[in-house]
C-alpha cells in the first residue's frame, strides 16, 4: 500500500506531447480512474508509473521515494494488461506462481499464496487449465491474480476489461471492486469506458491532450461538471445541450425561456448574461403527471424511439435542436405521438458559450 506523486509529469516524442505537465496525487488505499477517449495521454501516464515509459519530465514518488530511475521490477508495483499477457504452454496455476517462483520463493509459499489468490478470484476448479481451455473473463482473472500473489504496494490497471462481452464486463467490475474492499491496495484503472469509471472509482480523473480536465468523486463530475467536455462525456446517453443566451436571469431560446431560479451559479468569474449552452441529463427530464410540478415545462413531438429495457429513450426537438428524454421502460410512446416534458433549472448545467467553462 502507497501514496503515488506525480508531479509536474510529461511526456514528448519529438514535437508531440502526449503528456502535459501531470500534477496528480493517489491517496494510499484509493481506487483512482483516469478516464478520457483513445490518445488522451492516460496510458501513457500509467505506463510511466509503472517504468515501462521514460517519463520526459516531472517526478513520480511511490511511497515517499523518487523512482524514476528505477527498473519496473523495482518499483513494488502489478500492472494488469488488457491483453492478458499469459504463458500459453503454462497451467493457471504455474501463471498464477509465477513471479514468486521467478523470486526464488519455497515451493511451499508459492503454492499457499497461489491457492488464496485463486480462492479470491475464484479459480480453485481451473488451476490445471491452460490458457487455451478458459474464456476471457476467466483469463483475465488469472492475469489479476498473477499480480495479486506479489503483494504489491500498487496495482495497475490497462483497460482490462475492454476485449471482452458487456456482461462479462460487468460481472468482472464487481469482481475488480470486490478485490479492492478486500485487499485495500492503492489501485489505478484506465478506461475509456465512463461506466467502469463511475461505478469503480473513488476519484475519477478525466484528461483531454495530456493534461487532467476535472478531479472528482463519480458524484461531483456527473452532478457540477466543470466544463462542456466533461459533461459531454460523463452520463450515458449524453447530456442535452441546448444553445441560447441569457438575459435577465432567463435562459431564452427563440420564443422559449426558461427561468433560472434555483441554478447556483458558480464561482468562476464568467459572465452570467450572453451566449451560453445549457446541459440537462436525459434521465433529469420528467413526463406525465411530474411535468406539473417542474418551473419549465415544454410540447414536443416524439421522432424516434430506442427500448433498451429498464428504460426507454426518447428522441425529440426542443426549439428545433436535438433532446433526448430517458423514460421508464415501461412507459407506452409511439412515434409522431405528443409529450409534454419538463425540468428544474437546479439540474441543469450551464456552460459558456466561448470558454465552454461552467457558469
Amino acid at each position: 500500500m502507497a501514496e503515488i506523486q506525480l508531479r509536474n509529469l510529461s511526456k514528448r516524442w519529438g514535437n508531440f506531447v502526449g503528456v502535459h505537465d501531470f500534477d496528480l496525487t493517489i491517496a494510499d488505499q484509493e481506487f483512482l480512474v483516469l478516464l478520457g477517449p483513445s490518445g488522451c495521454g492516460k496510458t501513457t501516464t500509467m505506463r510511466m508509473i509503472a517504468g515501462l515509459e521514460d517519463a520526459s519530465g516531472g517526478d513520480i514518488i511511490i511511497d515517499g521515494k523518487r523512482v524514476n530511475d528505477l527498473d519496473p521490477k523495482d518499483r513494488d508495483v502489478a500492472m494488469v494488461f488488457q491483453s492478458y499477457a499469459l504463458y500459453p504452454h503454462m497451467s493457471v496455476r504455474d501463471n498464477v506462481g509465477f513471479p514468486l517462483k521467478s523470486a526464488g520463493l519455497p515451493k511451499a509459499e508459492v503454492d499457499a499464496k497461489v491457492k488464496e489468490a485463486a480462492h479470491v478470484l475464484k479459480l480453485n476448479d481451473y488451476l490445471d487449465r491452460r490458457p487455451k481451455d478458459l474464456s476471457g473473463g476467466q483469463r483475465q482473472r488469472v492475469a489479476i491474480g498473477r499480480s495479486i500473489v506479489r503483494d504489491p504496494t500498487a496495482f495497475l490497471f490497462d483497460e482490462p476489461l475492454s476485449n471482452l462481452d458487456a456482461k462479462l464486463r460487468a460481472d468482472l467490475r464487481v469482481e475488480i471492486k470486490r478485490l479492492h474492499h478486500k485487499l485495500q491496495n492503492t489501485m489505478i484503472y484506465v478506461t475509456h469506458d465512463q461506466i467502469e469509471a463511475m461505478t469503480l472509482a473513488d476519484r475519477i480523473a478525466i484528461m483531454r491532450g495530456g493534461q487532467i480536465m476535472q478531479l472528482g468523486s463519480p458524484d461531483e463530475i456527473y452532478g457540477r461538471p466543470i466544463n462542456k467536455y466533461v459533461a459531454d462525456f460523463i452520463g450515458s446517453p449524453s447530456m442535452n445541450f441546448l444553445e441560447g443566451n441569457i438575459k435577465n436571469g432567463t435562459f431564452e431560446m427563440g420564443e422559449l425561456s426558461i427561468p433560472l431560479d434555483g441554478y447556483e451559479f458558480g464561482d468562476t468569474g464568467a459572465a452570467t448574461e450572453g451566449a451560453a449552452t445549457m446541459g440537462i441529463r436525459p434521465e433529469h427530464v420528467v413526463t406525465g403527471e411530474l411535468v406539473e410540478s417542474t418551473p419549465f415545462q415544454v410540447d414536443v413531438e416524439v421522432n424516434l424511439i430506442e427500448p433498451t429495457g429498464s428504460d426507454t429513450l426518447v428522441d425529440c426537438e426542443v426549439a428545433g435542436q436535438h433532446f433526448r428524454v430517458r423514460m421508464d421502460g415501461q412507459s407506452r410512446v409511439s412515434v409522431g405521438e405528443k409529450l409534454r416534458l419538463g425540468f428544474a433549472p437546479a439540474r441543469v448545467s450551464l456552460f459558456d458559450s466561448k470558454t465552454e467553462l461552467r457558469l
